[in-house]
């Protein structure tokens, strides 16, 4: 937001876009360190999640009888750094035929791997793997909040975080409430309205000729909605209060569910990565004895698993799995 605009309220929606998307928002900035200064994910906890998803890239390329051009899209791509950590693990005969996309609004980073190809936004009719991961949570929502009446009601803020309630939720708004997120009649209980997350997956899935979506994130589904949302900002490795001034990232968890589209499934990180061979599990001790340097490197890459796979962590993120016109690749063999 400008200068003129800072007593201005604006729902939550429009005050995120331009905090974090505006020139010289939070996701505009060069820093050099890019996004990965203020929080961690999953692909700058190990490279254990990259090749992983490698794995997972392989699966698609096997499903699709190994197109002669196996693309994979990395949404919301942050300086590149899954892309190239999934080149760099893919087999040599695979990694020839994958064509690397990075999505990502900011500007391509130096140094980044030139097989890696540098878009606004993905391209349209690809073969392969699409994979979102910490994108939608970043897609800015409208947030509704109970009033005294039993009303829900948009919640609207001004720049320095100030909230105060507007208009009552209606028209498609209201009835994404219902279906995904009904609020009991008690004051204050909030939600987030994911709809335009749901549009943002369906426009990216739409991308994919062929293949596999994916989309991890922070998550929630209809059991387990939190009364009071989870509208949140992140600084500099910290959580903080959401103010949306372009200082903090500003973030809320993913209505996964919501965005299914038919065929998809929502399942743990945990769940998924022990699918794809990530499970956490300790080397055998007689390896310290007949290879102490094997044992060591296992023992690590052992603690770098149960990070990625932790319950309470990273573990419980969620995976919308959406395959588009060949088999779910992550769903277990049949007997």
């Amino acid at each position: 937001m400008t200068a003129g605009t800072r007593d201005q309220w604006h729902g939550w929606r429009a005050a995120a876009q331009g905090a974090l998307y505006a020139p010289g928002g939070f996701y505009r900035r060069a820093e050099a360190e890019g996004p990965a200064g203020h929080f961690r994910t999953s692909v700058h906890a190990s490279p254990l999640f990259a090749e992983a998803v490698a794995r997972l890239l392989c699966r698609v390329d096997e499903a699709l009888g190994r197109p002669a051009a196996l693309d994979f899209v990395d949404m919301a791509a942050g300086r590149g750094e899954l892309a190239g950590g999934v080149l760099a693990a893919l087999p040599a005969d695979v990694a020839a035929r994958t064509r690397a996309y990075a999505v990502e609004i900011a500007e391509r980073p130096a140094g980044l791997d030139h097989r890696i190809e540098w878009l606004a936004a993905p391209p349209q009719g690809t073969t392969g793997l699409l994979f979102a991961n910490e994108w939608l949570d970043n897609v800015p929502v409208e947030v509704a909040e109970v009033d005294a009446a039993g009303v829900a009601r948009l919640v609207l803020v001004r720049e320095d975080g100030t909230e105060r309630l507007g208009e009552p939720v209606e028209g498609a708004q209201a009835r994404w409430l219902e279906r995904w997120w009904p609020l009991p009649g008690e004051e204050g209980l909030r939600a987030e309205i994911g709809l335009p997350r749901d549009e943002a997956w369906a426009a990216a899935v739409a991308t994919l000729q062929r293949g596999c979506a994916v989309a991890v994130d922070y998550a929630h589904t209809a059991q387990t909605r939190p009364p009071f949302g989870t509208l949140a900002g992140f600084r500099e490795g910290r959580e903080t209060t959401p103010v949306p001034d372009g200082s903090c990232d500003i973030t809320a968890h993913v209505a996964l569910d919501a965005c299914a589209l038919p065929g998809g499934r929502v399942l743990p990180q945990r769940e998924a990565l022990g699918a794809l061979g990530v499970t956490g599990a300790r080397p055998p001790l007689t390896l310290a004895s007949t290879d102490p340097a094997a044992y060591v490197r296992a023992l690590a890459s052992a603690g770098e698993a149960a990070e990625l796979t932790a319950t309470g962590g990273l573990g419980d993120f969620g995976w919308l799995v959406q395959p588009v016109g060949i088999p779910d690749v992550l769903a277990a063999p049949s007997a």
